[in-house]
């Protein structure tokens, strides 16, 4: 049963309800309108709850059946455990992907792998979907990757679908209309089991970006954004809506950079209602229905978006004009600022979250007054199941092609997948971020989490791609790490420090 809306009013208003909906923009106004109307629509995370709902369990969850299964090595090889002592076996392994992207080097994949214990995992996968006939996208099939990649390529991931994956970072297919979540390893035995998982229906928050964006401004800049103004746990229970003239003006590989960090934002999930940019993203690719079944698929992927008069528990209102690129300072991806700005003060923030916020300077040695431009770095990576694929390649490829890595900085691109990197070399950008001396890298998860050798060393500075910028993230324990988009990646590489990439970017039109 849902929730009715809540109404537009001075409470409601109050209490921070409708953020951002005194912009003036009649988009938004036009939203809060729809909220204040008794509507029977439903969004496009009832009807897909609905349609994978088995039954409403004691506890108020829901029973629902996962359509597509993704696994990793990393939280799979304690499932598959716990399934040989139960003596279970994988109920629907056809529902079941499976790749290596967390713990894989990206300087060379030669068997036995250097480390160890990447060894023992990279074998374990490969055992468990030999004995259980689950297809395994490893290095020598070509198509081996970061799973959130890999899934969307090969059109594995679909509008309309329920998506389950060990990752945090699932909720990055929701941007073609599906319901990803990222599960832990005891649900990742539940779905291998039981292809079923029992989860709460969270509420649903529209977020609408209005307005154009402006030059240098990339979809890494609006979620960052987002998370700003809503903060890292403004999204707990909520699944979030992206909608507004800026997310369907996005190319299906930027929806799904800012369906990523919805987790950042505290949301359960978040996506994008699927329209013909999606449809067309998917035409042609390996696992998608052909010639007519395709057109047929189509006109059902495109009802599942929500319904004109749907019901939001919640409305939120963002300007693209207010939007500039965007760097984090602190020690999550909520504490950022645009780059012409100065670290804000603990003053500035509420009362509960100033201890947070403290915290956030004496690890990164800020001082009063700091600004973010200029703040000298040792290391630029390129790549992440946030920004991993071909167009972000390309966008910061078009900035290092204006310089040289500075002196000092150790500058890597990683390809998000074995297709994203043979695209790239197809069009010559692996030999472009060469030249400009950059380190062009396999494919793999690599510095967004330093589950393999490629990590910051000891007090050093990274700019990022990637997708979170907690404590030790990157393998170092007080390495500091700003994210970025990889745009503004490539200008800090090639100036040494954080660089507005909009002045590089005027600097190649005059």
């Amino acid at each position: 049963m849902r929730a009715s809306p809540r109404r537009p009013g001075a409470g409601a208003a109050a209490a921070g309800t409708f953020v951002g909906a005194s912009s003036g923009s009649p988009n938004c106004e036009a939203g809060v309108r729809r909220l204040a109307h008794d509507i029977m629509g439903k969004t496009l995370l009832d009807k897909i709850w609905d349609a994978h709902s088995v039954r409403e369990l004691p506890s108020g969850q829901t029973q629902l059946f996962i359509g597509l299964h993704l696994v990793h090595e990393v939280t799979s090889p304690q499932a598959f455990a716990m399934l040989r002592e139960a003596g279970l076996p994988v109920a629907f392994p056809e529902r079941t992907i499976a790749t290596v992207d967390h713990i894989i080097p990206t300087d060379s994949q030669t068997r036995p792998l250097r480390d160890t214990q990447a060894e023992v995992m990279m074998s374990a996968i490969e055992r468990n979907c030999r004995e259980h006939k689950i297809q395994f996208f490893g290095p020598d099939t070509g198509h081996q990757g970061i799973v959130h990649v890999i899934g969307p390529e090969m059109a594995l991931t679909r509008p309309g679908m329920t998506i389950a994956c060990g990752d945090s970072h699932t909720s990055t297919h929701g941007a073609f209309g599906a319901a990803a979540f990222g599960i832990g390893t005891s649900q990742v035995r539940d779905v291998l089991a039981s292809q079923c998982l029992a989860l709460e229906r969270p509420r649903t928050r529209r977020i609408e970006v209005t307005g154009r964006r402006q030059g240098g401004v990339y979809a890494k800049d609006v979620v960052l954004h987002i998370i700003r103004r809503l903060g890292v746990k403004g999204g707990v229970g909520y699944a979030y809506e992206y909608a507004g003239p800026v997310l369907d003006a996005m190319s299906m590989e930027e929806r799904m950079t800012v369906c990523n960090l919805s987790i950042e934002g505290g949301a359960r999930l978040g996506y994008v209602n699927p329209d013909r940019t999606t449809v067309e993203y998917l035409r042609g690719r390996r696992f998608a229905p052909a010639g007519e079944a395709f057109e047929a698929a189509a006109q059902a992927w495109l009802g599942t978006a929500s319904d004109a008069d749907a019901e939001w528990h919640d409305l939120v209102c963002l300007d693209a004009a207010d939007i500039a690129p965007t760097v984090t300072w602190g020690i999550n991806p909520g504490q950022a600022i645009g780059v012409d700005e100065a670290i804000p003060s603990a003053e500035a923030f509420p009362e509960d979250e100033r201890a947070v916020v403290e915290d956030a300077y004496g690890y990164m040695g800020w001082s009063r007054g700091d600004r973010i431009a200029g703040t000298r770095i040792d290391v630029a990576f390129i790549g992440s199941c946030t920004n991993g694929r071909l167009s972000d390649l390309r966008e910061a490829a078009r900035v290092a092609q204006k310089g040289r890595v500075a002196k000092g900085v150790k500058a890597l691109v990683v390809p998000g997948s074995q297709e994203v990197a043979r695209a790239a070399e197809a069009e010559g950008l692996d030999e472009i971020f060469r030249q400009a001396g950059f380190e062009w890298r396999l494919a793999g998860c690599s510095m967004c989490l330093a589950m393999n050798p490629d990590k910051l060393e000891g007090r050093q500075v990274g700019a990022s791609s990637s997708n979170r910028n907690f404590k030790g993230r990157q393998g170092s324990p007080s390495g500091r790490t700003l994210l970025m988009s990889p745009a503004m990646v490539a200008a800090a590489a090639i100036e040494g420090a954080v660089t507005d990439v909009r002045s590089v970017l005027a600097r190649e039109e005059r």
